[in-house]
């Protein structure tokens, strides 16, 4: 495995500038985490943090009991009871069999980045990773893509919801996903791990109630000696822990929500533009009525409602639930940091691009919650090149860093044309040329004759150009199915590095890499330590 950083070309400006230290969006944040005395900083102010540490490690201890979390795992869990301990931390969506690769790539960076403070503060440094069981699109997660004659093809797994239900509250349909795990390995070419690796996807399955118990026993199956911890956001023993914490949410909704709102005009000023909507009265918390989530804003009368005034609560009863039926509440994407925070000793939140540019909207709800930010570090970025995509590149002399960034489909065409075959384009357009000039003189005759005449030559021109054009395409398919070999080659490129026109991470599932390779390549890349300045990475397989 070797592994070569690279630069991309379309990363947006806000994280070009974050990157680059410009003092226009670090103001938004509390740390630059690109220094390393951040770090040092940061792990002082935290040992005055108080945190529940005995409820907290007695919760993470039950919900990795029921998704028979390695031994790594609980040793961890068990360091995390020392005053001293931090994590470091980053969360993602239950996505069937891990979901893209951004995922994993984001598990990977947040065991590295605990490795590296590890070594470089002398503390323990626990990696966890937030699963967001509490949201409820199960469309963003009941997919995945696989690669099938060089395009990516959607595998959807078929399964009905009801309401706006939190995915850690989905019960699987064994039925469905089985047969949906089935059409999967049915793409899949046979290999000394095909075998091994279905009956473990199939043992995670039966062994799971949710998609929240099936994303997790996965993720231990491919991370198992590297002590991640797994916390499901949605687990009602959470909620227990977050009671109070919710008081807080809700007494300062106002300043979380005008901060927040403000924050995002002054971004947008700057030219930065990230994906949070928000409004002065919204509320940024959830009530779970049944199987629906609703979202709460501020009424006129500084009641709580739902924007569809599916539920109606004042101040006082919002509270009450708060305290004593605190799992009828989760939170949005605006305080869940902050929740997040109140419940970890968080030495560093690992994100991906969008977060990051949300996140900066977020100090005034942590200066709400008298809170710092913790230091938000971007994520690893990698792309995987596996033996015949390298052996195509190198074929081709194609740029690996070009065809991440750019495709190859520009250099596909441009190698067609250069590969000495008839000029076809030049001889169509003389011939057509020369038709027109011979014609001329008939469709000035009709035209003389009656005006409908003219029109039929117009037309009679027209159909013989378009005879023209026929023969021309017929003769250009004739010559591309005389390299269709090579040109499949250049699909191949295209597919892997920039399929759909963006990052590998964004589309490809593992499944195809652990089929060929085992989970060894990730182990190994779980084990590496890669910079975190570089933006991207290619892994070569």
């Amino acid at each position: 495995m070797r592994i070569t950083p690279i630069i991309l070309q379309k990363q947006n400006a806000l994280i070009d500038d974050y990157r680059n230290h410009h003092s226009g969006i670090l103001e938004h944040f509390d740390y630059d985490p690109y220094l390393e005395s951040t770090y040092q900083s940061r792990a002082k102010a935290l040992q005055k943090k108080q945190i529940d540490r005995k409820n907290l490690t007695e919760a993470l201890n039950t919900m990795n009991r029921r998704w028979d979390a390695p031994r790594a795992t609980y040793r961890n869990i068990e360091r995390l009871k020392q005053d001293n301990s931090v994590v470091v931390i980053g969360g993602q969506q239950a996505g069937l069999l891990t979901g893209p690769m951004y995922t994993i790539n984001k598990i990977v960076s947040i065991i590295q980045f605990a490795k590296q403070q590890e070594s470089t503060l002398q503390l323990p440094v626990i990696p966890v990773f937030w699963i967001a069981g509490e949201d409820h699109d199960f469309a963003e997660i009941n997919h995945i893509y696989l690669p099938e004659y060089n395009s990516m093809k959607k595998y959807k797994l078929e399964q009905q919801t009801s309401g706006k239900q939190p995915v850690s509250d989905i019960k699987i349909d064994q039925t469905a996903a089985g047969e949906w795990i089935d059409q999967l390995f049915a793409q899949l070419s046979e290999t000394e791990h095909t075998k091994d690796l279905y009956r473990t996807i199939l043992d995670c399955l039966r062994d799971s109630t949710t998609y929240v118990d099936f994303f997790a026993r996965v993720i231990y199956q491919l991370f198992n000696d590297e002590g991640v911890v797994l916390a499901d956001s949605g687990d009602p023993l959470m909620r227990e822990m977050e009671q109070e914490h919710f008081t807080m949410l809700i007494k300062n909704q106002k300043k979380i929500s005008s901060g927040v709102y403000t924050a995002i005009q002054q971004l947008n000023q700057k030219g930065y533009a990230i994906s949070l909507e928000t409004e002065p009265d919204d509320a940024h918390l959830f009530y779970h009525d049944g199987h629906d989530r609703i979202l709460l804003t501020r009424d006129d009368e500084g009641n709580w409602a739902g924007k569809q005034q599916e539920i109606l609560l004042t101040t006082e009863e919002l509270l009450e639930t708060a305290k004593h039926n605190p799992s009828k509440l989760s939170n949005n994407v605006v305080t869940r940091p902050v929740m997040q925070e109140c419940l970890f000793p968080t030495l560093a939140f690992i994100g991906g691009p969008g977060e990051v540019g949300y996140w900066s909207a977020l100090k005034p709800a942590f200066q709400a919650a008298d809170m710092e930010m913790p230091p938000v570090l971007p994520r690893l970025s990698f792309t995987f090149i596996d033996l015949p995509v390298e052996k195509s590149l190198r074929k081709f002399a194609i740029n690996e860093e070009s065809a991440i960034n750019h495709g190859v489909e520009s250099l596909k065409i441009e190698w067609l044309a250069n590969q000495g075959g008839p000029p076809v384009h030049h001889v169509a357009a003389e011939i057509k040329q020369a038709v027109d000039t011979a014609h001329k003189p008939l469709r000035n005759i009709a035209k003389e004759i009656r005006s409908d005449l003219g029109e039929l030559a117009d037309k009679n021109l027209y159909y013989l150009n378009e005879d023209i054009k026929f023969l021309e395409e017929r003769i250009i398919k004739a010559m591309e199915e005389r390299h269709t070999k090579y040109l499949k080659e250049f699909d191949l490129i295209q597919n892997t590095l920039h399929p759909k026109n963006g990052l590998q991470e964004r589309i490809w599932n593992p499944l195809v890499w652990l089929n060929e390779y085992g989970d060894d390549f990730i182990g190994k890349m779980a084990k590496q330590s890669c910079s975190f300045q570089a933006p991207h990475h290619i892994v070569y397989l």
